[in-house]
C-alpha cells in the first residue's frame, strides 16, 4: 500500500516537472532519448572498452617493472644496472633510475577533486596489476605528472624508481571519445530545436489567428504553413471561417430586412396616434408602442451582436464617461475611478452597449454606483461596476446571465426590459476574448467585473 502511495507521490511530482508548452515536450520527446543513448554507449564504452584496455596496458607496465626488479635483482652490478636502465629506454621507453638509501614515500598524492572518479580506475588497475606482478613494496603515483606515470619499488639498498609514459598504463584516448559524444549530442540537440521550432510555429500561427477570429478580429495573412497534419487543420479552421462568416453576413441582412420591416408599421402606428385625438387611450398606446419598440431594439441587438465592427484602441475613461451620462440622466449617484491613460484595445461601440448595460441595470437597481478599472497581474484589464441595491443570491450568478431570464424575486428588474442585458454583456465581453462575472459588492449590493484581455 505504502508503495503504491509512493508510486502516484512520485507520478504526480513527474507530471508538475513535465514542460506544458508543445515545444518543450517535442524537445523532450526527441532529446531525451538522444540524451540517454549517449550516456548508455559512453558508459558502455567505459566499462567495456576503456577499462578493459587500460587492464591490459597497465599489465604489461607491470610486467615489464617487474622485469626491471628481477634482472636488477639478478646482479645489481653498476655496469648491470647502466645496461638495464639502457635497454629499458631504448626497448620500453621507461626511464629507471636507482636511488641508494631512499625509503617508499608513506602517503600517496590524491588526485585533484575535479578528476577524481577519472584517475580512480586508473589507481586501482594499476595497484591490482602490480599486487600480482610484484612481491616487494612498491608506490605509485599517476597524478604527478602530466606525461608520466611514478612507480617506485623497494630493492636491497634503496629504491628503484621508474617513469613511465602515461599511454604505456592506461588508454588516453578516451577524453577524445567523450568528446566527439558530447558534440554529436549538441549538434543533434540543435538540428532538433530548428526543426521542432519551426513545426511548432505553424500550429502558434494556426492558434493565435483562431484567437483573433474568436475575439472577432480579422487576420488576412494567415496561410496554411508546417506539417501537412497541421496544414489540413489550419485549411478546415480557414473553412470554418469562411463559413461563419457567411452566416453572420447572411444573417445581418436577414435582420437588417426584418428591422424595416418591423419599423415600418411601427412607424405608421406612431403617426396614427400622434394625429389621434389626446386621452389616456392614446397615451396608454403610444406607451406600448415605446415598450414594443424598445422590445424589438433588444432583440435585435442580442442576435445581431457585433461582430462586423473593428477593433480600435481606445481610451477607457472616454467611453465610461459616455456609458456613465445616461446613469447620471437616470438619477444614479456615480463615482468613476479610471486611469485616463489607460488604453485598451475592443470593438468601441459593442463594449460601450455592455457596459451601459451593466451600469443601467446598477443604476435602476442601487442609489449609489461605482466604475472603476484596474490592470491585471496576468495581463488585460479589470473593469468593476458596483451597486448599492438588494443584490442577487450567490447561487443565481449564472441564471441571471441566461437570455429572457427574470430574477423577480432577487432584482426588482425594469418593466421595460426583457433580460437580454447581461446575456448582451456577456457576449460582448466574450467576443473580446474575455468574460463577465458577479460577486458581491462591498456597497451591499451586486459587483459585475468585466474582463477583457491584454
Amino acid at each position: 500500500m505504502r508503495w503504491r502511495v509512493s508510486t502516484r507521490v512520485l507520478g504526480r511530482w513527474l507530471k508538475r516537472q513535465m514542460p506544458k508548452t508543445l515545444f518543450g515536450r517535442s524537445l523532450l520527446i526527441i532529446v531525451l532519448p538522444v540524451a540517454i543513448m549517449q550516456i548508455a554507449v559512453t558508459y558502455v564504452f567505459f566499462d567495456a572498452h576503456w577499462q578493459t584496455v587500460t587492464s591490459r596496458l597497465s599489465d604489461g607496465l607491470a610486467g615489464d617493472v617487474a622485469w626491471a626488479v628481477e634482472s636488477y635483482r639478478d646482479d645489481p652490478t653498476p655496469a648491470a644496472f647502466a645496461k638495464l636502465s639502457s635497454r629499458a629506454e631504448d626497448s620500453m621507453g621507461l626511464s629507471i633510475a636507482l636511488q641508494p638509501g631512499r625509503k617508499l614515500p608513506a602517503t600517496r598524492r590524491d588526485p585533484p577533486v575535479l578528476f577524481g572518479p577519472f584517475f580512480a580506475p586508473i589507481d586501482r588497475s594499476m595497484q591490482r596489476a602490480l599486487n600480482d606482478r610484484l612481491d616487494d613494496p612498491f608506490w605509485f603515483d599517476t597524478t604527478r605528472y602530466p606525461a608520466y606515470v611514478d612507480i617506485r619499488v623497494a630493492v636491497p639498498g634503496g629504491v628503484m624508481r621508474v617513469l613511465a609514459p602515461r599511454d604505456r598504463a592506461f588508454a588516453t584516448n578516451g577524453h577524445i571519445f567523450v568528446l566527439w559524444m558530447t558534440v554529436a549530442t549538441v549538434l543533434l540537440t540543435t538540428i532538433a530545436l530548428l526543426f521542432i521550432r519551426n513545426q511548432v510555429r505553424a500550429i502558434e500561427r494556426l492558434a493565435n489567428a483562431a484567437e483573433a477570429f474568436g475575439r472577432g478580429v480579422d487576420v488576412p495573412a494567415f496561410k496554411p504553413h508546417g506539417a501537412k497534419e497541421v496544414r489540413r487543420a489550419a485549411t478546415a479552421f480557414l473553412d470554418m471561417r469562411s463559413r461563419i462568416q457567411r452566416h453572420i453576413d447572411q444573417r445581418t441582412t436577414l435582420l437588417a430586412s426584418v428591422s424595416h420591416d418591423l419599423r415600418t408599421p411601427l412607424t405608421r402606428l406612431k403617426l396614427a396616434l400622434a394625429l389621434g385625438e389626446p386621452s389616456k387611450r392614446n397615451q396608454a398606446m403610444k406607451r406600448d408602442l415605446a415598450e414594443m419598440e424598445h422590445m424589438i431594439d433588444e432583440y435585435l441587438a442580442f442576435a445581431r451582436g457585433e461582430g462586423g465592427e473593428a477593433v480600435e484602441t481606445v481610451h477607457l475613461r472616454e467611453l465610461v464617461d459616455e456609458v456613465s451620462e445616461g446613469a447620471l440622466r437616470a438619477g444614479a449617484q456615480l463615482r468613476v475611478a479610471v486611469d485616463p491613460a489607460l488604453i485598451v484595445a475592443v470593438r468601441p461601440n459593442a463594449l460601450k452597449r455592455a457596459l451601459s448595460n451593466l451600469v443601467m441595470n446598477a443604476a435602476v437597481h442601487g442609489e449609489h454606483v461605482e466604475i472603476a478599472a484596474r490592470v491585471r497581474a496576468m495581463g488585460g484589464v479589470e473593469i468593476l461596476i458596483d451597486d448599492d441595491g438588494p443584490g442577487i443570491p450567490a447561487d443565481r450568478y449564472e441564471e441571471a446571465f441566461k437570455a429572457f431570464g427574470r430574477l423577480d424575486e432577487a432584482r426588482n428588474q425594469n418593466t421595460k426590459g426583457v433580460g437580454l442585458g447581461l446575456a448582451i454583456a456577456r457576449d460582448v465581453a466574450r467576443g473580446h476574448g474575455g468574460d463577465i462575472t458577479l460577486d458581491r459588492s462591498p456597497l451591499g449590493g451586486l459587483r459585475a467585473v468585466v474582463r477583457l484581455p491584454g
